[in-house]
């Protein structure tokens, strides 16, 4: 085993202590409408395999099995894939949910006609091992659909302002690779024949800058982690910036409530 496997390793069982604190469950409704445009874009049929990668509660796996797809999500925090089952349960539609690792899928190769994903491959540790597991399960003709932040935008700015205070841990990636045309293109290589990438906005909504801060260091795992880890006579600092980073980027004129456009790449790539 090589010691870049285990950093990787460590980096990842690190990752998925973040993601299970807080809870993205409350989150994931605020881009609940990323993934519908996804799955829509992604021409999805009655009958095709579509597998949903880093699926949390399920949002882009709900958003396919409306196509009347045979849909599976996989994520490696079981009590996101629980409330995914409770989401699919309450509508009674036939969503398969397995915990499993991005980076080293349990699935078979050309498995899946569609591999989707919303914010989700783009925080693999190994990010090269995502894309690869991605192809690999992935017939040829099929379609992997992404969805990933844009480094310049303002989920991108929320956080290098949070790394000003808190320096992400030595080897951790920077997630962004994802959300350019060209960090795509170098990730699926000749494994692929075209992609087609736009700029999407995803509008965030929250009745102040403070109240933005507040829900995202209660229930977003990063955030939450980065608050707690930070010496308590920070945070106040770390929360005003944050604040203001949100209020500056609120698009409405009249006072009152925010909408913050949040830029992403939407992405299609067709499997060599």
């Amino acid at each position: 085993m090589s010691t870049m496997t285990i950093e990787y390793q460590e980096l990842t069982k690190r990752q998925q202590g973040v993601w299970s604190s807080g809870d993205f469950g409350v989150v994931a409704p605020i881009t609940q409408p990323v993934a519908d445009r996804l799955a829509q874009g992604a021409g999805l049929t009655p009958g095709q395999r579509v597998l949903d990668v880093a699926t949390g509660s399920g949002n882009a796996a709900i958003a396919a099995v409306r196509y009347g797809c045979e849909v599976v999500g996989v994520d490696y925090v079981p009590k996101l894939l629980q409330r995914g089952r409770e989401r699919v349960a309450a509508e009674g539609l036939p969503v398969w949910f397995v915990e499993g690792d991005a980076q080293s899928l349990p699935f078979g190769d050309a498995e899946f006609d569609t591999t989707l994903s919303v914010y989700g491959t783009m925080f693999a540790p190994d990010q090269q091992a995502t894309a690869d597991e991605m192809l690999r399960v992935t017939r040829s003709g099929g379609t992997i659909a992404v969805a990933s932040w844009t480094p310049d935008s303002f989920i991108g700015k929320v956080f290098a302002t949070v790394s000003e205070f808190l320096p992400p841990a030595p080897g951790t990636p920077v997630p962004f690779m994802w959300g350019t045309r060209e960090g795509l293109g170098a990730l699926l290589g000749t494994n692929v024949t075209s992609i087609q990438a736009s700029e999407q906005i995803c509008m965030l909504r929250f009745e102040s800058g403070d109240a933005f801060v507040e829900f995202f260091r209660t229930w977003y795992g990063p955030t939450l982690r980065a608050f707690a880890a930070m010496p308590e006579e920070a945070r106040p600092l770390l929360h005003a910036r944050l604040a203001e980073l949100a209020d500056s980027a609120n698009i409405l004129e009249e006072p009152g409530s925010i909408a913050i456009p949040a830029t992403y790449l939407e992405a299609y790539a067709i499997r060599a």
